[in-house]
């Protein structure tokens, strides 16, 4: 669910693993997801969350899999592990999803652009009369496909923190608040603190619920589609 199906349909069609390769998403995703399950899951061990390697590694597979491929499932209440690891999993949700597949958040394309492109403008700040087009793999990436990129992370955040704040309002607590509407927009399903893993979202007021239910809206159909759709000009035509 992570990956872009485009990728699934060619690697069915070639009967190879070639098409994974070939894609910087894929590599990306699957190199983050790998090591975030290997790290957290030596950060559980090393703070005796889980006597036994073996165990954490487990529980932090499945749990980081399930978190990163919006799968919603949960073996454990990862809410009670220390707070560095759920929180590391509702990052890893908001970016580690391919575009084209079933995944909500950032995307893993749109990261490695805005990677780039934070190494593009060090390195012009270095070499003002520098001429550095960005590739990612192989591929050149138009100014205009970059600033559409930076446009979107900075509603995605913006959007974070309006709903954040408008259950905080409501009077949730800042890790449920802030877990929940990362939840929504990302579609991983379980955040932390009352709509965490041993609870669910039947526990907020109806206020809530909407302010959730639109960040879900806006999380699957993504910002801008949503945008559109608020526009007088669209309606107009």
């Amino acid at each position: 669910a992570v990956l872009n199906f485009a990728t699934h349909f060619l690697a069915l069609r070639e009967t190879s693993l070639a098409p994974y390769r070939r894609d910087p998403e894929a590599i990306a995703a699957l190199s983050l997801i790998l090591g975030s399950c290997v790290g957290i899951a030596f950060f559980l061990w090393w703070n005796d969350v889980y006597p036994v390697f073996w165990t954490a590694l487990r529980h932090a597979t499945f749990n980081v899999v399930s978190i990163a491929t919006s799968s919603g499932f949960s073996s454990v209440d990862y809410a009670q592990w220390p707070i560095f690891a759920p929180i590391w999993m509702m990052f890893l949700a908001c970016i580690a999803a391919s575009s084209g597949s079933s995944g909500g958040g950032i995307k893993m394309m749109r990261t490695l652009v805005l990677f780039k492109q934070s190494g593009r403008e060090f390195r012009k700040l270095l070499h003002p009369a520098i001429v550095d087009p960005m590739k990612i793999a192989g591929q050149l990436v138009p100014n205009n496909i970059v600033f559409a990129v930076l446009g979107f992370i900075y509603l995605y955040f913006m959007t974070t923190a309006s709903l954040t704040f408008l259950l905080l309002i409501s009077g949730m607590d800042f890790i449920s608040a802030f877990s929940a509407v990362l939840a929504c927009l990302n579609n991983f399903g379980p955040g932390l603190g009352v709509v965490g893993p041993s609870s669910n979202f039947q526990v907020l007021t109806g206020f809530q619920t909407w302010v959730c239910t639109f960040g879900m809206l806006v999380g699957r159909l993504e910002i801008f589609t949503v945008l559109i759709l608020f526009s007088p000009n669209f309606w107009r035509r």
